[in-house]
């Protein structure tokens, strides 16, 4: 018989006022066998996070609690998690969210990775609680996806339901971070999974996604990561400019990194354009439109289409649990192992 390999994955955590959901995503990944170690960094919350965090160790000496006494934000707090861990695999979990039972076991069948994620299932917050029986099973299918197909799969199209990938919680392997030199970007406080995902990419990983579903997001209007400021989206565009002078690509990569940095520039620029106009005026916003003539387009068409938003088909351009009977969304569409083939 052969003997069980031992754990050798860590989870990181990082946590901002997030003490009514820390024990259950604590819980979920002590819950695992491949667990070695949890770290959970708390990023200078204002309510008993880090005790909460603290209560749910399940006494096997895998949980080490960091509190931070002010906010640096997610890449920090995940830097400082990835620096005082020792295990060779690295997952992230979002501290609203948690693991269903058997993830880490089903990631690991899969060989040929260094970065490997399985599919999402968002959950609206009032159905956490019973989220598991109502998964559909899944047949992994296994797949790997290059640069291109990453960043195209987080272009957002108006009234277009996208599969954002960069919403994904891959398994990492700590041995490729360290070769490369990657570590989250700390000046991102928006897309900091994205451009590491991305740069590993850009430095040849091999990014393996299987269909099986084992991560629940849990969704909530007051959730951290569904707002963003105007400055947030221009450090991501400057993100993917030091993509672009930074690393080799195909000629096919580097026309997809510059589809999504002009994507996003685009939406800084009309997000800018209102901020000026709701600051200062009508007059100092059309002063900077005139000025700053490349920004015109993305300025005139944002505006164009939020007027016309309610005679569009309506759409589903973000992953977000549906309405009101509680129904589960997937990120990765894939047929259930339960429905007929067609």
């Amino acid at each position: 018989m052969t003997a069980a390999a031992p754990p050798d994955v860590c989870i990181i955590i990082a946590a901002k006022n997030a003490a009514d959901t820390i024990a259950r995503a604590i819980a979920s990944a002590l819950a695992e066998p491949e667990t070695a170690e949890v770290v959970v960094i708390d990023d200078g919350s204002t309510d008993d996070s880090a005790s909460v965090a603290r209560a749910a160790d399940d006494g096997t000496g895998r949980l080490n609690v960091v509190r931070f006494e002010e906010n640096r934000g997610p890449a920090a707090a995940r830097n400082h998690a990835i620096a005082i861990s020792h295990s060779p695999l690295i997952g992230v979990l979002d501290a609203d969210d948690f693991f269903f039972p058997g993830r880490l076991g089903q990631l690991l069948l899969e060989d040929g990775w260094d970065f490997i994620a399985d599919n999402i299932a968002f959950i609206d917050a009032a159905q956490a609680a019973n989220a598991h029986g109502r998964i559909d099973r899944f047949a992994p299918t296994p797949r790997l996806i290059d640069l291109v197909g990453f960043v195209e799969g987080n272009i957002s199209r108006r009234g277009v339901r996208r599969g954002e990938i960069g919403f994904l919680k891959p398994l990492m392997r700590r041995a490729f971070l360290d070769q490369h030199g990657l570590r989250y970007n700390e000046t991102l406080r928006l897309g900091e999974d994205y451009d590491l995902y991305a740069r590993a990419l850009a430095n040849g990983a091999r990014y393996k996604i299987i269909h099986s579903c084992g991560y629940a997001a849990v969704v909530r209007g007051n959730s951290l990561s569904g707002s963003h400021r105007t400055i947030d989206l221009k450090r991501l565009y400057e993100a993917d400019r030091a993509i672009l002078a930074g690393s080799r690509l195909s000629s096919d990569a580097e026309a997809a990194v510059r589809r999504h940095e002009r994507h996003i520039r685009d939406r800084y620029e009309l997000r800018h354009f209102l901020d000026l106009k709701n600051q200062q005026g009508f007059g100092r916003a059309i002063g900077y439109a005139l000025t700053h003539p490349a920004a015109l387009p993305a300025i005139i068409g944002g505006i164009l289409a939020d007027k016309t938003e309610r005679f569009r088909p309506s759409g589903s351009p973000a992953p977000l649990a549906l309405g009101g009977k509680g129904d589960v969304r997937y990120l990765l569409e894939t047929l259930a192992v339960d429905q007929p083939q067609k």
